[in-house]
């Protein structure tokens, strides 16, 4: 596959967001009604956007040290893009948080005062959009879908930023994205839009995506059924690498931080080049409750122990699992 061409500009934003081996070690706190379902579970009245706002500011104070990068949202996270250590880099997202439930489409939303060149006034280094993709809907739905992403990655060619793409996969058939019956789908619907959006007509720049498995369904991952077998899932894994010839990152999906980082060790010994992590839940959650309960003191010390030691043992995990973007980059 041929490499990916870039200007020197977006390769100067993707130094930024990377560290000094062109991995990616970025921090994602773009969750917006994601954070306020996790904060509900603590407290009786509706969460604040001020409440919002402090807990990005406080993680992104705390931890943006020891991450190349933080991806967060324009609507809560503007406040915490201050509070950036001076060498990290940033994304801001640009998608509408969630989707309509009430139909199976799942269709894509930008946020209405936003574009890639606002995104890039905030001294953003990357414009992060989200898309949920189902490769067997309708060719009509994934066209307008397909479309869509087309316009995005025109306005970051316009801005010359970089554009990621972060692919959810679904099926519009199977409601529980946690069961069995989507488990033996997903790799087929991981590495399927993978393969739609490496396309050179949409102008992506990094791919954003899931693990093509559900590891809690692969042997001697979980405790329950199992869908794979590990070598089922290493063949995964490695289709997946040559699915796209784009850089492309983990997302952590919100399960556990010691789960996530086994998963990229698996990733790595079965030929998966990925070029980092945008990791979120995993590494901060718990600051959640400690905030809520006990304030701001309570949060700042869970961050500097517990959401520290998450992000410097996924580091060391990264250090020799992942690979560099510029493996995948032609300047």
């Amino acid at each position: 596959m041929s490499k990916l061409q870039l200007s020197p500009k977006k390769v100067a934003c993707l130094q930024k967001l990377s560290d000094e081996n062109g991995i990616i070690s970025a921090l994602a706190f773009d969750q917006r009604g994601a954070l306020k379902r996790l904060m509900a579970q603590y407290q009786t009245e509706e969460p604040t956007v001020a409440q919002m706002e402090e807990l990005k500011v406080l993680v992104a104070d705390e931890l943006t040290k020891y991450a190349s990068s933080m991806l967060l949202d324009p609507e809560y996270g503007l406040p915490a893009t201050k509070a950036l250590d001076p060498n990290a880099g940033l994304l801001l997202a640009y998608e509408k948080t969630g989707y309509d439930t009430t139909s199976t489409k799942r269709l894509p939303d930008c946020l209405d005062v936003w574009s890639a060149k606002r995104i890039k006034e905030q001294g953003a280094d990357a414009v992060k959009f989200l898309l949920y993709y189902d490769v067997d809907s309708s060719d009509e739905l994934n066209q307008e879908k397909q479309a869509y992403i087309e316009r995005i990655g025109s306005e970051c060619v316009a801005e010359d930023i970089p554009f990621f793409l972060e692919i959810l996969a679904y099926d519009e058939k199977i409601a529980d994205a946690g069961s069995a019956e989507y488990a033996k789908v997903k790799p087929h619907k991981v590495i399927g839009a993978m393969k739609v959006f490496s396309d050179p007509r949409f102008n992506i720049d990094v791919l954003k995506v899931e693990v093509p498995v559900n590891i809690k369904y692969v042997e001697g991952f979980g405790d329950g059924e199992i869908v794979h077998t590990r070598e089922e899932a290493a063949a995964f894994f490695k289709a997946q690498d040559e699915a796209t010839n784009l850089p492309y990152i983990y997302l952590s999906a919100g399960v556990s931080a010691k789960l996530f980082q086994e998963t990229l060790v698996f990733a790595h010994e079965s030929g998966a080049n990925f070029n980092g992590v945008l990791c979120g839940r995993a590494t901060w959650a718990g600051s959640v409750e400690a905030y809520i309960k006990d304030g701001e003191a309570a949060a700042r010390d869970w961050l500097r122990t517990t959401g520290f030691e998450n992000i410097d043992e996924l580091n060391k995990v990264l250090q020799t699992t992942a690979t560099s973007w510029t493996e995948r980059v032609e300047a």
